[in-house]
């Protein structure tokens, strides 16, 4: 157990027992703990391989590469439409983690697995094309374009994802407008909700 991620578990509001009995069973694995984006998350050799996470509905246990596990029991799912590679496994009660511990331990052996193969998943460079207001955007100024182009395919994904959202042309101009200061300091979408949410 890793002291600087004791925090977490004793500031946890809900679901305090199941992320518990999560981390217990994680650490049997000899997984590092490690913390992350302020979760517990769970290294092999410095590659990230499953993460801790609670939420309102539920809590779970989400692999980075759970699209590459072959999810033999049919518990993993998709977070969102459009994720590509991570894969949750969600719980509402401490039963249902204790129940499935060797299950879940097998999952974590197999993650582990894949690290050890050097598995990538083949992600899809951009399952939307480029709105036609960005790409204007992107024409008309080149240090956007190249900020655009330095992000992670992550982050100009979800940035597509975004803009291509409105049906309106108006609103799609509107919504790229609000991001090119984020894009020209190389923010992501998200990094810039979440230091939103953190003031």
């Amino acid at each position: 157990m890793n002291p600087a991620v004791n925090v977490f578990f004793n500031k946890a509001k809900k679901w305090q027992e199941e992320l518990k009995k999560m981390r217990t069973i994680i650490l049997d694995t000899g997984l590092t703990e490690e913390l992350k984006w302020g979760k517990p998350c769970y290294t092999f050799q410095e590659n990230n391989v499953v993460i801790i996470q609670g939420f309102k509905e539920y809590c779970a246990l989400m692999f980075f590469k759970g699209a590459l596990l072959k999810d033999t029991n049919g518990i993993l799912t998709k977070p969102g439409e459009n994720t590509q590679a991570g894969r949750l496994i969600r719980f509402t009660n401490v039963r249902e983690i204790a129940e499935q511990r060797s299950v879940l331990k097998a999952y974590l052996y197999e993650a582990i697995e894949v690290e050890k193969a050097g598995l990538k998943v083949n992600l899809k460079k951009n399952p939307k094309p480029i709105p036609e207001e960005f790409q204007n955007a992107l024409d008309k100024n080149p240090a956007l374009k190249a900020a655009f182009n330095a992000l992670t395919q992550g982050r100009q994904r979800l940035y597509i994802l975004h803009f291509s959202a409105p049906k309106q042309s108006k609103t799609r101009e509107s919504r790229i407008e609000k991001n090119i200061q984020h894009i020209l300091n190389g923010k992501g979408l998200n990094d810039h909700y979440i230091q939103k949410k953190k003031r």
